[in-house]
C-alpha cells in the first residue's frame, strides 16, 4: 500500500479565494468504466452553495467533456474546462467553446479498439484526446501505453503521452490543466482571488505547479507518490468533507468571501 507524502492536510481558505475541482478521484470514487459513476444530490447541492457562496469563482477542471460533465451534474451547468482545457464554458449555463476529433486521432482509436476493446478495456474518445482506460484490466495498461506511445511517431507533432494511475492519454501539447486555471483567473468572477486546486491524478500535477506559481493552494487527493501539490487529502471521502467545511464554515458567517451585496452577474 502506498504511504502519503509528508504533506498537511489544508487549512480552510481566507480571503477572497476561488474554487478548481478536478472530478473522478476527487469528487467521485473512480469506477472501471467512466459512466458508471454517480452524482448524489447532496454532492449537487454542496456545489451549488459553494459557487454561490464564491460568488460564482467555482469551475470544474477536469479531463471529462463539459457535455459529460452536464450530464453527470444536471441539473448544474457551472463553469467548467473540459478535455483539460481544450473545452470551455466561461459562464454558468453558457455556451460552450466545443472541440473535435481529428481524422489522425479516429483512426488510432479504430486501431486500439481492435486489438484492446473486447479485453475490459474502455477506449474514450474525447475529440482530440484519446484515453485508454485499465482500470477493470490492469494487467493490459502496459500494452495499451506502448500502443499509444508508438503512435506519436506517426502523429504530427504536438501531440504527448500522459500515464495515469489506472490508464493512458494521448493529448494535444496546448491540453494542460495549468492553462485552463489561468484562463479562469482572468476573467472577472475570479480576478483578484487566490486559486485552490483539488486533484488527484498526474494530469493534475499540471494544475498543481501553475496554482503553486501564484501562491495559490494546491491539494492532492490520495498521492501516490511525488507531487507537487503542498497539501493532502487522504481520499474522495476527505476531500468532501473539507469541502463541507468550507462550507459550513461560510454559512456561520467567518468568511472574508466578497459581500454578497457586490456580487457580480454571471
Amino acid at each position: 500500500m502506498s504511504l502519503l507524502p509528508k504533506l498537511p492536510v489544508p487549512e480552510l481558505p481566507t480571503g477572497p479565494w476561488a474554487l478548481f475541482l478536478d472530478i473522478d478521484g476527487t469528487l467521485l470514487e473512480h469506477a472501471a468504466h467512466p459512466d458508471a459513476v454517480v452524482v448524489g444530490d447532496e454532492l449537487r447541492t454542496l456545489l451549488a452553495r459553494l459557487e454561490l457562496q464564491l460568488d460564482g469563482a467555482l469551475a470544474f477542471i477536469t479531463g471529462r467533456s463539459i457535455a459529460a460533465v452536464d450530464h453527470l451534474f444536471q441539473p448544474l451547468r457551472l463553469r467548467a474546462a473540459g478535455l483539460y482545457g481544450l473545452e470551455h464554458r466561461l459562464t454558468r449555463d453558457g455556451p460552450v467553446e466545443a472541440a473535435g476529433e481529428p481524422a489522425d486521432i479516429a483512426a488510432l482509436a479504430e486501431e486500439i479498439e481492435a486489438e484492446l476493446g473486447s479485453s475490459d478495456v474502455y477506449i474514450e474518445r474525447k475529440g482530440p484526446i484519446l484515453a485508454v482506460h485499465t482500470r477493470a484490466a490492469p494487467q493490459l495498461l502496459q500494452r495499451a501505453t506502448q500502443l499509444v506511445e508508438q503512435a506519436l511517431g506517426r502523429l504530427p507533432t504536438g501531440y504527448r503521452v500522459l500515464a495515469g494511475n489506472a490508464g493512458v492519454e494521448l493529448m494535444p501539447l496546448d491540453a494542460a490543466k495549468g492553462a485552463a486555471i489561468r484562463r479562469f483567473l482572468d476573467l472577472p468572477a475570479f480576478e483578484g482571488r487566490r486559486p485552490v486546486f483539488l486533484g488527484d491524478d498526474t494530469s493534475d500535477e499540471n494544475g498543481f505547479e501553475a496554482v503553486n506559481e501564484i501562491d495559490g493552494m494546491s491539494i492532492r487527493i490520495k498521492p501516490h507518490g511525488p507531487t507537487a501539490a503542498r497539501h493532502v487529502l487522504a481520499d474522495v471521502g476527505e476531500a468532501l468533507a473539507w469541502l463541507g467545511a468550507v462550507c459550513k464554515r461560510n454559512l456561520d458567517g467567518s468568511t472574508g468571501l466578497v459581500d454578497p451585496s457586490h456580487r457580480r452577474s454571471p
